[in-house]
Parts: C-alpha cells; structure tokens; sequence
C-alpha cells in the first residue's frame, strides 16, 4: 500500500513523552511516510525529547518555546534558511495551573486564565503565522481540543474555556488561510490516560463514565487519534477545513443516561 504521507515535512509541537497524544500522532506520521520534525521546550525537556526523536526517527530536533514570540520567529528563520517546506503542521500544546483544575471555575484567577488562553489557544495562532510562509504547497495545521470546549466537564474549568478559544482559532485560520490552500482542523479527543490527564481531578471517573455512556461502550485510544490526524494530513482530507472532528467513540453525540 502506498503510505500517505510520502514525500512531506511534517512539524510536531507538543512530543513532551510517550504517552502523549503527539508521540501518537507522530508515530503515524513515521508509519505514512513523512519526514519529521519535533520540538522541545528549554533545556529540561531536551533530554527527554532528543531521545523520543530519535525513537522516533525524527529528522530534526528543535527548541521552541511557543509562549516566546522570538522563539517561533527564530525557529520559522532556520528552517526558511535550510529550504525546509512545511507540508502539516500538529499543534499539541495546552497548560493550565493545577490550582486552576481543582477549584470552581468561578475562582479561577485573573493570571490564571490569561495563561491557560496564552499557552493552550493563542499559540496555534502564533505558530500558524510564524510556519505558514513556509508551506508553500498548501498543507495542514492540527490542534487538539476536547469535549469540555463545548460542554461543562467537571473539574476541567478553565481549560474548557481555553478549547473553547482554540477552537474558534481554528475556524478564522481557517478562514485567513484557506487561500494559500492550508486547512486548519482540530481534533476533539475523547479522554485518554495521557500524563497531562493525570492533572484533572478524579479523571478515572471521566474514563468510566465515557466507557459506559458512548456509542461504541468503549474509550477511544491515542492511536485512533493518530490515524485520524493522517487523513486530515494526506491528501484525503483535501476537502476538510475548519472543522472539529470527534474522535470520542461518540461520547459526543450522547445525551444523559437514563
């Protein structure tokens, strides 16, 4: 079978370990073809990510910081500098204080909110200035959301509003790059054991109660993450811009339980 992803450059933002949906996406990406590229923030996550790459097989292990602008612009220069074209682009990045996730929203702090909306939405817009010059084919750009962007998730407090944010990103990129034939979707994951999960109060009941309530009585796994981040990226997603796409074993479409 021909992979479907030969002959492009993918960059992966967001690689912080093996558990996470990025090293997911990357893997598949492997699989399919592409060439790829991943970043690490600062020099206490290099380590760890210079030898995730390389398991990977990554070609290039870059340093960005995405909450500094000069940092970006720094990392769009060196690769415009080496001729590297930019076919997709995964967006894999969100934080938020942990004070933040376990406490009513309604006290979620004024510093507080202005990071979670910084890291986790305004750095796709950040990044999607900074690398769309460098896709000159056209291309994709992924982020990943969540259910709690649209819903009240207990306990995911202002992260749910920070996805919100970031999925109204992906509509008006979409929008503003549609022209240079780049699409910017993102994927709605349902609840996966990820390390950044473990920061959500009581998030083995959310996997409960998903695995019970769903569609396919199941949770979904990274790798069905993954393979759907491949369609969006090849050539077969060609016509898929500014959506959200669910992959959630179709929690999403489920009402109360009675």
């Amino acid at each position: 079978m021909p992979q479907l992803l030969e002959g492009k450059t993918a960059l992966v933002l967001g690689v912080a370990n093996r558990w996470s949906i990025a090293y997911a996406i990357a893997q598949a990406f492997r699989r399919e073809g592409a060439t790829l590229l991943i970043t690490y923030q600062g020099d206490r996550q290099k380590q760890t990510v210079e030898e995730l790459g390389q398991e990977l097989g990554a070609s290039k292990i870059l340093n960005c910081d995405v909450t500094k602008d000069e940092e970006i612009a720094a990392l769009a220069a060196m690769l415009h500098g080496e001729g590297v074209r930019i076919d997709t682009m995964v967006h894999s990045i969100a934080f938020a204080n942990k004070e933040d996730l376990s406490r009513p929203f309604v006290e979620t702090s004024r510093a507080g909110f202005a990071l979670a909306l910084d890291v986790s939405a305004y750095s796709l817009v950040a990044v999607a200035k900074a690398m769309a010059p460098l896709m000159t084919a056209g291309g994709s750009i992924l982020t990943l959301s969540y259910l709690g962007a649209v819903r009240v998730v207990q306990n995911y407090n202002v992260m749910g509003v920070a996805k919100a944010a970031l999925e109204n990103c992906v509509r008006y990129l979409a929008n503003d790059l549609g022209g240079a034939g780049i699409r910017v979707n993102a994927i709605s994951a349902g609840p996966i054991k990820t390390a950044s999960a473990r920061g959500i109060k009581d998030f083995s009941k959310v996997l409960d109660g998903v695995a019970a309530m769903a569609p396919l009585k199941r949770n979904c796994d990274a790798a069905e993450v993954a393979d759907t981040a491949v369609f969006l990226s090849s050539d077969l997603g060609r016509g898929v811009t500014a959506n959200v796409v669910y992959v959630d074993a179709g929690f999403q479409a489920v009402g109360l339980g009675l």
